[in-house]
């Protein structure tokens, strides 16, 4: 550890004719201050060493000296394989005769950042390429899982499925009803706002009765159940990833798919349209107080509401709610059973799972209407 009495590291480069001199004093640590370089370093190695006003060291030192060598050896092929160490002191010399044994490792060092654009581009296509192989092979393992749970030959705990049941059902009615009442609030208080300019602020029932069943309900939902389910069973398989305890699994004859993906797939998507009714139950409910103190009696509302919204409009919504389970429930299993062995890993993949699951949501809603727009419904 530096006290208070360390002088700074200093590195002189001194040229004498051909050969070069290498001037170190100070206290050379990690939790020092910067080392000071005098001089310019010459294309090869040193043949000197001055050392008398040399202190205390650690790593630092011979890390400095070690990459100083390797620059030499990489841009002067002729150089010999080790350069001449006779007069660093004996712990010193043994350490970098021990690392200049050692070939570096290619991928040790930091890539280029002045790469080019082409470069980039590659780099960009094989990761978008690496991360459709890995879509398309979770895809296909969970279809084969699907297949042999129809033929009654997938194993999986009937306790965590129901478990997996009531984390997506019942312990998310709590905030699905919360958002989805202050959506229904906010949708009516500013249709209010703009059809009272032409006495039909009666249509604000219109409004969100058919916002909340075609688009607002399900959308809002199946966010929800990204931030909060997608990232649990990505947080979950990834916790397991890094224990080893899926590679258990395997030894023990499971299927990983069959025994962690499997429950939570078929869990999610069952409770997503239920959710999705909730929701638009809920939020019409915030519509009707917002009616309510705005002069439109419940009454009234509730038969404007009756009257916009037919059954067409509603089943939209849930249909939707399908693909957004399964989209969820896959971005979140994906990314746990992709994660890394380590905490931060899992981290990362809980990051990646909630992304993922919210961007599929919005396309997915995206091309929806698209669909329904081209067949007018």
């Amino acid at each position: 550890m530096a006290t208070a009495a360390s002088s700074p590291p200093i590195a002189v480069w001194q040229q004498e004719g051909d050969a070069a001199t290498l001037q170190v004093s100070g206290d050379w640590r990690r939790d020092g201050p910067d080392v000071k370089i005098e001089g310019t370093p010459p294309p090869h190695f040193p043949a000197h060493y001055q050392l008398e006003k040399l202190g205390a060291y650690d790593s630092t030192l011979p890390a400095f000296l070690l990459a100083h060598f390797r620059t030499v050896k990489a841009t002067d092929q002729e150089k010999p394989e080790l350069p001449p160490l006779d007069s660093l002191p004996d712990n010193l010399r043994g350490l970098l005769e021990l690392a200049l044994a050692v070939p570096e490792e290619s991928d040790a060092k930091q890539s280029d950042p002045s790469s080019s654009i082409l470069g980039r581009l590659g780099s960009l296509s094989l990761a978008f390429w690496a991360s459709l192989q890995a879509l398309l092979d979770f895809t296909g393992q969970t279809v084969l899982s699907l297949i042999r749970f129809c033929t009654g030959r997938a194993r999986f705990r009937a306790s965590d499925f129901w478990m997996t049941l009531q984390q997506c059902g019942v312990e998310a009615l709590p905030i699905v009803a919360l958002i989805s009442f202050l959506i229904g609030v906010i949708m009516a208080f500013v249709g209010n706002v703009q059809l009272t300019n032409f006495g039909a602020n009666l249509f604000v029932a219109n409004l969100v009765g058919i916002a909340m069943v075609r688009e607002m309900g399900v959308v809002m939902t199946a966010i929800i159940m990204s931030g909060r389910t997608g990232a649990a069973f990505a947080a979950h398989i990834g916790s397991m990833k890094a224990n080893e305890e899926i590679d258990a699994l395997r030894t023990f004859g499971f299927n990983p798919f069959d025994f962690l993906v499997l429950p939570r797939m078929l869990a999610l998507v069952l409770m997503m349209p239920l959710l999705t009714v909730y929701a638009n139950i809920i939020g019409i409910f915030g519509g009707t107080v917002v009616g309510s103190m705005v002069g439109i009696t419940p009454a009234l509302y509730w038969n404007q509401t009756l009257i916009a919204v037919d059954l067409t409009n509603a089943s939209l919504g849930v249909i939707k709610s399908v693909f957004f389970g399964v989209a969820i429930a896959a971005s979140g299993c994906m990314m746990g059973m992709a994660a890394g062995n380590s905490s931060a890993a899992v981290g990362q993949a809980t990051t990646r799972a909630v992304v993922a699951s919210i961007t599929a949501v919005v396309v997915i809603d995206s091309a929806f209407a698209a669909i329904f727009t081209m067949l007018g419904i």
